[in-house]
């Protein structure tokens, strides 16, 4: 068997970046950007005023109080046309542009208007101009490539003067699971019959990844059906494939791969829950198949598909973000396959400790439900004891 690292080189070798494409500001949130994006303007573009007040010339308000001659407005969007003099002031509100002239704001609170002549009786401490280019120059590269972009980004974007992205095109992953039990959600079951539960949660997963996904239903233990299915995965760069991948009698997943032109890279890994995975391709199509238990497909998707998605978006950030936590409790030996046990981290003397669930069975998704870790444990590890360290996968699907 393939060891963890072994299979995820493997999964991963030759994933770049798909092509390119342009996409509307309000459709790229979550996209990766594909190259560096300088600004396209300076910001503000102008020394614009910090507060509602009365715009003048430093040197006029020295001594107070101070009478100036109101000559006029300054509102956003409405700039005073003219130049602020000696002993002239302009009202002006926030945002709006600062006069040719004036290079100090007085805020309305420390002025006395009446009869077109403004009383300046204090001033403040800070002269209130927001100087041109104070946040951002034009030219400025603020947002670099290869950066899959949040709500702050697109808020950047905008301002920088863009209102498309350039962005990887997202991976598309087809889902498809297949067996004879299998009914959809909100079915009424016969007896031997199960809900088919993993593509809604893979379905979730993936799409927070950034991947667009296709649901190809539930194929059945045929040849014919599974061939039909696996054929309208085609123009997919990813198929998903659920359960029939062990060696049984009704296990028809493999050969039905390799019947449609897959070739298939291997189907047998170190590792608990997951062992019955699968790696194959057509041309350029990816498959992975997927055990058939809830929690081995779900932890089999965090340790290998998201890695993949990641690389075909161009995600160069993507990263596990595994730590080190001590155990709250004692843990056994390990066996010969890497274990990533379902926990729960919690505070104990302002600590964070982590420790396992009762029950590590592969099929148990209520235990899932309740983890927010993976313990990592390492091949033929000793037991563990309270407070030793030990590596965790934080679990944010």
């Amino acid at each position: 068997m393939l060891s963890v690292t072994e299979a995820l080189e493997r999964v991963l070798a030759g994933a770049e970046p798909l092509i390119t494409e342009t996409v509307p500001l309000a459709s790229a949130h979550e996209r990766v950007l594909a190259a560096d994006l300088p600004a396209r303007l300076s910001q503000p573009p102008f020394p614009s005023s910090a507060m509602d007040g009365y715009a003048v010339r430093r040197a006029d308000v020295e001594t107070l109080p101070a009478k100036l001659t109101i000559i006029g407005e300054s509102a956003a969007g409405r700039p005073f046309p003219g130049k602020t003099g000696e002993g002239e002031t302009v009202r002006i509100f926030t945002g709006a542009a600062v006069p040719d002239g004036a290079d100090y704001i007085v805020i309305q609170e420390n002025v006395m208007a009446e009869n077109g002549v403004a009383t300046i009786r204090e001033r403040n401490a800070e002269s209130c101009i927001r100087d041109a280019g104070v946040d951002f120059k034009q030219g400025q590269v603020l947002l670099r490539g290869e950066h899959r972009l949040n709500a702050r980004d697109l808020l950047l974007a905008a301002q920088m003067n863009y209102a498309e992205l350039t962005v990887y095109r997202q991976p598309h992953a087809a889902i498809l699971a297949s067996g004879d039990e299998l009914l959809p959600p909100g079915s009424e079951l016969a007896a031997g019959q199960i809900i088919s539960s993993i593509p809604a949660g893979l379905g979730a997963m993936l799409d927070k990844a950034g991947a667009r996904v296709t649901q190809l239903g539930i194929a059945r233990d045929t040849m014919d059906s599974l061939l039909e299915r696996v054929e309208a995965s085609r123009g997919a760069d990813l198929l998903i494939t659920i359960g029939g991948a062990s060696v049984g009698d009704h296990d028809l997943v493999h050969p039905a791969l390799e019947k449609s032109g897959f070739t298939m890279n291997f189907h047998k890994i170190a590792m608990r829950p997951g062992k019955p995975l699968m790696l194959g391709a057509r041309g350029d199509q990816r498959v992975l198949g997927l055990p058939g238990n809830p929690i081995s497909a779900m932890i089999c998707t965090t340790i290998f598909v998201l890695p993949l998605i990641a690389a075909l978006s161009g995600n160069r950030g993507f990263s596990q973000n595994e730590e080190l936590v001590p155990l709250a409790a004692p843990i056994p030996e390990n066996g010969s396959r890497t274990h990533y046990m379902r926990a729960f981290t919690r505070t104990e003397g302002g600590q964070r400790k982590v420790e396992t669930l009762p029950s590590q069975d592969s099929s148990l998704t209520a235990t899932l439900a309740r983890a927010d870790c993976l313990i990592i444990r390492q091949p033929h590890a000793p037991a563990a004891s309270t407070g030793e360290i030990v590596r965790i996968h934080p679990i944010t699907f």
